[in-house]
């Protein structure tokens, strides 16, 4: 069974950062198409940034040049760093990999901008 296990959530005040990670034992990402989606209380799951295995990433408009995802293959570990974050950011962050019509999804990790 495939695990994806994402950490790093948490409570942030407006204009603070968050690093989220996702982490696996199962898949290696770099051939896979890894991507962060999120979920809002009453909204459809979105794509907030995706990332291939050559390292061409794709930025949903709202987190352009606030969130950077990235891939450490040494560590086989996918990040998504978050600035200046604001009340539109709360959510429920996954990640998920994708290859071949395959896809896998992490449990989720709640993100909640606050002050």
């Amino acid at each position: 069974q495939v695990q994806l296990e994402e950490s790093g959530g948490g409570l942030v005040q407006p204009g603070g950062s968050l690093r989220l990670s996702c982490a696996s034992s199962s898949i290696t990402f770099r051939f896979y198409t890894m991507g962060w989606y999120r979920q809002a209380p009453g909204k459809q799951r979105e794509m907030v940034a995706t990332i291939t295995g050559s390292g061409s990433a794709n930025y949903a408009d709202s987190v352009k040049g606030r969130f950077t995802i990235s891939i450490d293959n040494a560590k086989n570990t996918m990040y998504l760093q978050m600035n200046s974050l604001n009340s539109d950011d709360t959510a429920v962050y996954y990640c998920r990999g994708s290859r071949r019509g395959f896809e896998y999804w992490g449990q989720g990790t709640q993100v909640t901008v606050s002050s």
